[in-house]
């Protein structure tokens, strides 16, 4: 279990300098990592996918306490829409989690490989449209009023996919809030306050699922692998405000376009995997 959590360890600081570079979710590129190395290991592919998702999501509980700590120090958590939109979110959750369980890996592997296609197209696009001068301005657009209704059947889609994918759901929450004028800064708290009962519930979902599995690797609580779990957090909460100040300093527009190829490349290659 040394040699995992050393490996998992110089994982982590490359996990955490993309997060604080790119601002995306470390399950992007914790899943996949964690695939081959649990494939290294001869574990089973049904039992890998679904130890990737469970320990990506152990990793977002950390990253989100941390994050959400930061935004309420600078007062843009707005807490009704978060307690609203994570009623659904939990419930989602946990549908999301036996859903995982219940389906082949073959099945999971290519929702997250369209996934990931979906967020490299975002990425590239995003590399290459010009930048909105007024795009910053929070005072342009009012906010609109949005219905505690719909932020808890919102929650719900949210929360399935997210347990699904193994994410922290910033990608899903941020552009459905966007759609309602919220400016950015809002977004991106509530979007991280709303990360922590995701990932708090989705981990206790997998772990409680996996409880007793046969084939699960030395270390695992269910479906949570703590070898991995530990070192990627350990590692990754220090280097991820190096990659945000990494962000201040390189051209991030250019980096974001390759990064965009690496994972289109990644989710080509989990594509391949199920398919062929």
């Amino acid at each position: 279990m040394l040699e995992i959590f050393l490996i998992c360890l110089a994982f982590g600081c490359f996990s955490g300098i993309l997060a604080g570079l790119f601002g995306v979710g470390g399950g992007l590129v914790i899943v996949p990592f964690m695939l081959v190395l649990l494939e290294a290991q001869a574990v089973t592919s049904d039992l890998a996918m679904l130890i990737a998702v469970a320990t990506s999501l152990a990793t977002i509980i950390m990253t989100s306490i941390a994050a959400t700590l930061t935004h309420h120090y600078l007062g843009s958590v707005i807490w009704p829409t978060v307690r609203n939109l994570s009623m659904g979110i939990v419930m989602g959750v946990m549908v999301g989690a036996w859903l995982a369980d219940s389906i082949s890996a073959e099945s999971l592997r290519l929702v997250f490989a369209l996934y990931m296609l979906l967020v490299a197209i975002q990425m590239g696009i995003k590399s290459t449209r010009p930048r909105d001068p007024f795009a910053a301005a929070s005072f342009a657009v009012p906010f609109k009023t949005i219905e505690h209704s719909t932020l808890k059947v919102s929650g719900v889609g949210i929360g399935v996919l997210s347990s699904l994918l193994g994410i922290g759901g910033g990608t899903l929450i941020v552009p459905f809030l966007s759609k309602f004028h919220i400016p950015m800064r809002y977004t991106v708290a509530i979007s991280s306050a709303c990360g922590l009962p995701l990932a708090v519930i989705g981990t206790l979902s997998y772990a409680v699922l996996g409880w007793g599995k046969t084939g699960l690797p030395e270390g695992c609580i269910g479906y949570v692998y703590l070898p991995a779990f530990l070192g990627i957090v350990l590692s990754s909460m220090v280097m991820a405000p190096i990659g945000a100040k990494l962000a201040h300093k390189l051209p991030t527009v250019i980096l974001r376009r390759y990064f965009s190829m690496l994972l289109f490349l990644i989710a080509a290659k989990l594509l391949w995997a199920v398919f062929v």
